[in-house]
């Protein structure tokens, strides 16, 4: 028998067609690759707005140099432009979940150029007229702030005490500007009734029984 010689141009092409698999594995790797680089991209947050300058001076001249504008916008529907100012807590309590915890907020109103607070979250919630109903008698001094805007509605705010007040509890308090009277007022516990503000905040007396 003769030995059987390999053939060098089998040998060439065999070694090519390797080649040419190894080359399209690797496009396979580096195409699987590419959309995953642009999925992270994708969740990137993006940067938030800047506030202007004119309202961040007016919230630092509302509430101090610590002030900060959460939003801002014609909040109310008035076609005047708003702004949501805050103060955050310095230290955060242990025991209370994390969200947008508060010492004070206020809201701020350019009026033909001239800026004025029309609202305030302190140790009470007041506008114009006086302290806001449902709230509690007695002072808070901290505060848990939702707020959303609505479409027709404008924005709506949410205060909760982080502690419960002396002599009360712990409720929500909803806060909206309301259109017949120009200001913002509480809402009863539906959230779809005004209350009339109170001059003053006092304890009511009861009629003695003789």
């Amino acid at each position: 028998m003769h030995p059987i010689h390999p053939n060098p141009n089998h040998m060439i092409r065999t070694l090519e067609i390797c080649v040419l698999l190894a080359a399209a594995l690797g496009c396979v790797s580096c195409g699987s690759s590419q959309p995953e680089a642009k999925s992270e991209a994708a969740q990137a947050a993006p940067a938030a707005p800047q506030v202007p300058n004119d309202i961040q001076k007016a919230a630092e001249n509302d509430l101090g140099s610590e002030a900060e504008v959460l939003v801002w916008g014609d909040l109310a529907k008035t076609g005047k432009i708003q702004a949501l100012v805050i103060n955050r807590l310095k230290v955060m309590p242990k025991t209370v979940a994390p969200g947008i915890l508060i010492s004070r907020a206020s809201v701020i109103e350019n009026d033909n150029g001239k800026w004025k607070e029309i609202f305030r979250c302190d140790e009470h919630l007041e506008n114009q007229k006086g302290y806001l109903g449902r709230q509690p008698i007695a002072p808070v001094g901290s505060w848990r702030l939702q707020y959303e805007q609505d479409p027709q509605k404008g924005l709506q705010m949410y205060f909760t005490p982080l502690n419960q007040p002396a002599g009360g509890y712990i409720q929500t308090l909803g806060v909206r500007w309301n259109p017949d009277v120009k200001r913002y007022e509480t809402m009863d516990a539906s959230y779809e009734h005004f209350l009339t503000e109170q001059p003053t905040l006092e304890i009511p007396t009861l009629p003695v029984r003789m």
